[in-house]
């Protein structure tokens, strides 16, 4: 394996095949960490700002001093370890559906996530994230009547570009209203997305929430040389 490229992990699963790639980009000079799902590229290290935001703008719009969060979609980890940043969360509880990603972290293949499975506070959950609200089962196994102050959900490309059909009832004002039934009071759901922001899902979200704001992240772009942009969603839940 040249030192360039280095597949770090690989397992088929229900819905592809699955790689973490470990690559030296020698015009930026630098370590980038890669997921693929099958050919498409899912996520890279080379563009975390939004999945950082996913956390910060989730849990600033919390009063709270101890906060019981869920992350659903591990991934490189940088949402989870964001939230575990903010001294306010007593209990953080990450939603993935592969059991290999969460095997990623455990065996911190990923440097930028270093001491994400090790922080008492983390509870990773082997679920399917949609499934579990589908179903009522709940976020926690444990717990199914448990509730949270936020959840934090980047999964999806987009509520219109989902990773299988399954998900996309999620984002229908009934998805949406059992997501919002695992909430406390003034809870608050926040969700990342590639797409600008949809109006369409917006107006979904006022049916369900009671305050909803799409905030759009932008981040220079080393590969185009310019400016991409990513979408948060913040939802409240009512107090």
């Amino acid at each position: 394996m040249s030192a360039r490229f280095e597949e770090l992990a690989w397992r088929e699963t229900p819905i592809g095949a699955i790689s973490l790639r470990r690559r030296r980009d020698p015009f930026l000079d630098t370590e980038v960490y890669e997921v693929k799902l099958d050919d498409e590229y899912l996520m890279s290290s080379l563009f975390p700002v939004a999945e950082i935001e996913l956390a910060r703008l989730g849990l600033a719009a919390l009063t709270g001093p101890a906060l019981d969060v869920v992350v659903g979609g591990l991934g490189l980890g940088y949402t989870a370890r964001t939230a575990l940043a903010d001294d306010r969360v007593r209990s953080l509880v990450v939603v993935e559906a592969i059991e290999d990603v969460i095997d990623w972290h455990r065996r911190e293949l990923l440097p930028f996530a270093a001491g994400l499975a090790t922080d008492p506070r983390t509870r990773f959950v082997r679920a399917d994230f949609f499934a579990a609200v589908a179903d009522g089962t709940g976020l926690d196994p444990d717990a199914a009547e448990r509730r949270f102050h936020a959840v934090l959900l980047d999964v999806d490309h987009s509520p219109r570009q989902v990773l299988h059909p399954s998900h996309a009832a999620f984002y229908t004002p009934d998805g949406l209203r059992r997501l919002a039934a695992c909430l406390h009071p003034d809870g608050v759901f926040a969700l990342w997305s590639d797409d600008p922001p949809d109006a369409d899902f917006e107006a979904v979200l006022a049916e369900v929430f009671t305050t909803a704001r799409a905030h759009v992240v932008p981040f220079p772009n080393p590969l185009t040389g310019g400016e991409s942009a990513n979408t948060v969603y913040v939802a409240h839940t009512p107090a």
